[in-house]
């Protein structure tokens, strides 16, 4: 950045400033502070070559060794300091012993002005320059605020961005939904001609990570567009007026560059509601900046190639106000992508990785419900970092299913210690899991087990899915919930105690009976009401029961009722497969991650032909104490063929 005349003054000036303060306080800061009585003495002894007498201190200089070179050290001073109404007796006392000095105390009042007010001068010199001088002027700005006034938009045109709708996956309703969009920037003649208007703007909803801001970049793309992109945070500084300033500056700029595209991303951080008592003003800074948004909006000329396009995952805060017809009057939902969905945005960013070509993607999709976009991006990108670790070749479906799991959970924690009494309760807790799971008609297809901890879970039974699910059954929850209780009563059947590792299986049954009875009508007693709590209330009001004494007591009486028919149907399977739960514990103890096909086998009674973990473990503990030969070969590393499971906790 070059620096201007003015600013070169400034600072010129500031620094003549320091150099003076520090020039005029030199002197005294090298001078000793001494008794009057001893500085008097040292006169008598002829100490001093001079003395400097001001109207509040006296100053000795003393006489400097000399050699044959000249003056060896620096003259010492001393002072001591002295009332204005003592100047003459002093004076008088020099005269008498016939000491040099300089009386000079009229003292200007220029030093200890300096001394006192020059930093704070200083200070306010600076802040002026750097941050007023800049708001004050003009400078082509809008306003006052000048370029704080501007707004920090970026602009992205087709030469710096290559993103179409085929790079955009899983969200078709909605792509179609914007073809009218894109259609009018290309074609805006054809939809003037009958007086049609196309909507101004549109308005994005739906999950992080779900492909909102993608969306909008791809229509930029396709139309040949500029595209002004901008947070709805960039608005927000600590100057009021300044979001103002911005949306007005903003919205100039897309005008004279239409037709073009403004993209307000996570507009929710200007745009919610007002008057809810929640800001510390009538009229903060966010009320300013969205009456701006709105105002410009309504200003909008039918010949404005500019349309609007605002994304969310709170839709619900918004205010009426933008959401309201003419302004953001088209909203459109991003879902989080089907299992279709889930296929297609894998292979999009699957083009950019070496894939084995057995990898099977849709397998993969059918394991990653409720992923986002970002999500199954995050995967493939994280399978092609292990498979680089790795030295492979490919990415393939184990490094696949590793990254799955790391991105849902985090790392799994294989050195992490674990006693083998408690080791011993998650195996059993798991297989419990598993047996319900694999026994129970109604529920999902166990996938795979382990007791290998990951995030915050000490083991998993994860089960994959044939399809995505878009409503529940009776039957499928209640499967649900003897899964859940699977572990609690494998714990107290095998381990002749029960433990705290049941608390999120306790939490989920809760929740899913809970709303069985209050939500979801499948209650014969309670019937067809909903008598939970209203989701959309206001956060900081009381929640008000609406149902009677005895009808929380007929609630909890079902609750109870649904638990104890469910636990038991739990207890008679593992009671019936009594023999096949053990084998599955002690395989859990020896292998640690056992997929469906070795649950099978196991609770078969057949024995696994792969190495137990312990084997693992001792060769791994052989190999490191072996000599190295002069010319070692690329080891690989012994002992993690265990992926580890999914962990979605049963």
């Amino acid at each position: 950045m070059k620096m201007s005349r003015g600013m070169m003054g400034w600072l010129l000036l500031a620094g003549l400033a320091v150099v003076l303060v520090v020039l005029l306080t030199s002197t005294q800061n090298q001078a000793r502070k001494i008794d009057p009585v001893e500085f008097m003495n040292k006169a008598r002894e002829g100490q001093f070559e001079n003395v400097i007498v001001k109207s509040r201190r006296i100053t000795g200089i003393a006489h400097a060794e000399r050699g044959e070179q000249g003056p060896t050290r620096r003259q010492e001073r001393f002072y001591f300091a002295i009332h204005p109404e003592q100047i003459t007796f002093y004076v008088r006392e020099l005269k008498e012993i016939e000491q040099v000095y300089d009386n000079d105390s009229a003292e200007s009042f220029l030093l200890p002005f300096l001394v006192t007010w020059g930093p704070l001068i200083l200070i306010a010199m600076l802040l002026y320059f750097f941050v007023f001088r800049r708001i004050g002027s003009a400078g082509g700005g809008p306003g006052m605020l000048g370029n704080f006034g501007r707004s920090r938009h970026r602009v992205t045109t087709k030469e710096h961005s290559n993103v179409t709708l085929d790079d955009v996956a899983g969200i078709n309703e909605a792509k179609d939904e914007l073809g009218e969009v894109i259609e009018f920037l290309k074609n805006p003649k054809k939809f003037q001609r009958l007086g049609g208007r196309v909507p101004r703007g549109v308005l994005l909803i739906g999950s992080p990570g779900c492909g909102k801001t993608l969306l909008a970049r791809a229509i930029a793309g396709e139309a040949d567009v500029p595209f002004f992109s901008i947070s709805g945070s960039d608005f927000v500084e600590m100057f009021v007026g300044v979001g103002a300033s911005r949306v007005r500056d903003l919205f100039k700029q897309a005008k004279d560059s239409s037709p073009c595209i403004i993209f307000l991303d996570e507009i929710d951080a200007v745009g919610r509601k007002r008057g809810s008592g929640m800001s510390s003003g009538g009229h903060d800074e966010r009320e300013q900046t969205l009456n701006a948004i709105l105002v410009e909006m309504d200003g909008f000329e039918s010949s404005d190639q500019v349309i609007v396009i605002a994304a969310t995952n709170r839709a619900d805060v918004l205010d009426p106000a933008l959401t309201r017809p003419g302004r953001f009057d088209r909203q459109i939902h991003v879902p989080l992508p089907d299992i279709r969905g889930r296929v297609e945005i894998l292979k999009v960013h699957a083009r950019r990785v070496k894939m084995n070509p057995e990898v099977n993607l849709e397998r993969l999709a059918r394991g990653t419900p409720m992923f986002s976009g970002a999500d199954l991006a995050a995967i493939i990108n994280e399978a092609a970092i292990g498979a680089t670790l790795q030295a492979k070749e490919f990415v393939d479906q184990d490094d696949l299913e590793e990254a799955r799991d790391k991105v849902k959970w985090g790392r799994a924690r294989k050195s992490h210690k674990i006693e083998e009494d408690e080791k011993k309760i998650i195996a059993y807790h798991e297989a419990g899991h598993a047996v319900v799971t694999y026994y129970s008609p109604d529920a999902e297809p166990l996938h795979k087990v382990t007791i290998i901890p990951r995030g915050p879970a000490l083991g998993v039974t994860f089960m994959l899915p044939e399809k995505d699910r878009h409503i529940h059954t009776r039957n499928q929850l209640l499967a649900q919930l003897r899964i859940t209780f699977g572990g609690r009563i494998a714990e107290e059947i095998f381990c002749d105690d029960i433990s705290s590792g049941a608390a999120m299986d306790i939490r989920q049954a809760s929740g899913i009976v809970r709303a069985m009875v209050t939500e979801w009508g499948m209650s014969d007693r309670i019937g067809f009401q909903l008598l939970g709590f209203d989701e959309g209330r206001n956060p900081w009001e009381q929640p008000d029961r609406v149902y009677s004494e005895e009808t929380a007591r007929v609630i909890d009486d079902e609750i109870k009722k649904l638990i104890d028919h469910t636990y038991g149907e739990s207890k008679t399977i593992l009671e019936e497969h009594h023999d096949e739960l053990i084998h599955l514990a002690e395989a859990l103890l020896k292998y640690e991650t056992l997929s469906l096909q070795e649950v099978e086998m196991v609770m078969r009674g057949e024995k696994l032909s792969r190495p137990t973990v312990s084997d693992l473990l001792k060769a791994e503990a052989e190999s490191d104490n072996k000599p190295r030969p002069a010319d070692p070969a690329d080891d690989t590393a012994v002992g993690d063929d265990a992926t580890g499971a999914m962990p979605s906790p049963a």
